[in-house]
């Protein structure tokens, strides 16, 4: 009798680990295929469940030149992924009351043309019909330049627009500069300062930061382009190009953090965060799959938040299954190297598997 008991612990405790080793073997199946590189550049895989990590894996190299192995550890540029934190830092500034995402910018830009028929929630979620400015020509020869937010914006304001405001959905990198100098004029601080102060330092994520060339950032990973045959190294830009649109740096456990924070509501309320999870409409009410700073879509008919991010040396990827509490997310250090399928592939994987 006393033996069963410590028995049944025993063997639950193997059947567990099964499991486990068994999921980990299928999700190698998708990662390692792509991306155990061997001496190229690789990517770090995260996948959680309720919060708790059970996948995490590194491949391939951190810096090519001094033959560094990739880690968990590693820190990556995560492009238009910070497209989220820019969200939320509105969001945040409308619960306490310094903004409302219905204001025409005009409120914070008096001079920006038709500014007045023009909203931050229209920023938010790329139905603004404002000139992407990465299409615009001339961006190659201010690339390197180190830029105020208002000379950025001066690059594109007097572009004509794609459409009236509202029309429709076009994924619009100059939304989320306008969204970045908002903060600043609202908050009083710099952008950095304030993700920095009222996100980073709040919720523990000291891995994640605003880009820099010459700060020293411990396990910063190298990033690369792929030329022909031949890898790189990652063309410069001036991270006062791509500003709140795409500057930031994390890495996949900073990720999961910031993703567990959403989910608690650590930083806004629930009501306030339901606003970033919205399915939005265009003013033709077609529905244009993107809240603020987060696509809303559909996979094995469950809803997911996911984007990915794309900035010179690296790209990004991230899914979250509310309904499952499954975060996915890819960080690589080569432009050449998307995570996007493969985070799909496991994001499917897991919600057959966990459905079984």
């Amino acid at each position: 009798m006393h033996q069963k008991h410590i028995l049944f612990p025993i063997l639950f405790s193997l059947s567990s680990l099964s499991m486990a080793q068994g999921l980990e073997s299928k999700i190698d199946s998708l990662t390692g295929a792509v991306f155990d590189t061997g001496q190229n550049p690789g990517a770090v895989f995260l996948v959680s469940k309720n919060g708790v990590p059970v996948y995490k894996k590194a491949f391939g190299m951190a810096d090519l030149e001094l033959r560094v192995p990739m880690t968990v550890d590693n820190v990556f540029q995560i492009g238009s992924m910070t497209k989220q934190f820019t969200a939320m830092a509105i969001l945040m500034l409308e619960e306490g009351g310094q903004l409302d995402v219905a204001d025409p910018i005009s409120k914070y830009i008096p001079d920006y043309p038709n500014g007045d028929r023009i909203t931050i929630h229209q920023l938010l979620t790329h139905t603004s019909g404002i000139k992407d400015f990465t299409a615009i020509k001339g961006l190659n020869a201010i690339a390197k330049e180190e830029l105020s937010p208002l000379d950025l914006i001066g690059f594109f304001k007097n572009e004509p627009v794609d459409f009236p405001p509202g029309e429709r959905f076009a994924y619009c990198n100059s939304g989320y500069i306008l969204l970045g100098f908002i903060i600043e004029t609202v908050a009083g601080e710099s952008y950095s300062d304030f993700v920095e102060k009222h996100i980073f330092a709040k919720l523990n994520m000291h891995k994640t930061q605003y880009a820099s060339h010459q700060k020293v950032i411990p396990n910063r990973a190298s990033g690369y382009s792929l030329k022909g045959d031949t890898h790189t190294n990652n063309r410069y830009i001036s991270f006062s190009i791509p500003f709140s649109s795409g500057s930031l740096m994390s890495s996949v456990e900073d990720m999961l953090k910031w993703q567990e924070a959403i989910k608690k509501h650590l930083l806004i309320g629930e009501e306030e965060t339901k606003k970033a999870f919205a399915n939005y409409k265009s003013s033709d009410g077609e529905s244009i799959n993107y809240g603020y700073g987060w696509h809303i879509e559909t996979l094995q008919d469950l809803t997911i938040y996911a984007h990915g991010g794309s900035i010179f040396g690296f790209k990004s990827m991230a899914i979250y299954i509310p309904d499952e509490d499954t975060y996915v997310i890819g960080l690589t250090n080569c432009d050449c190297n998307s995570p996007t399928q493969t985070v799909r592939d496991i994001a499917t994987l897991l919600i057959k598997d966990y459905s079984d």
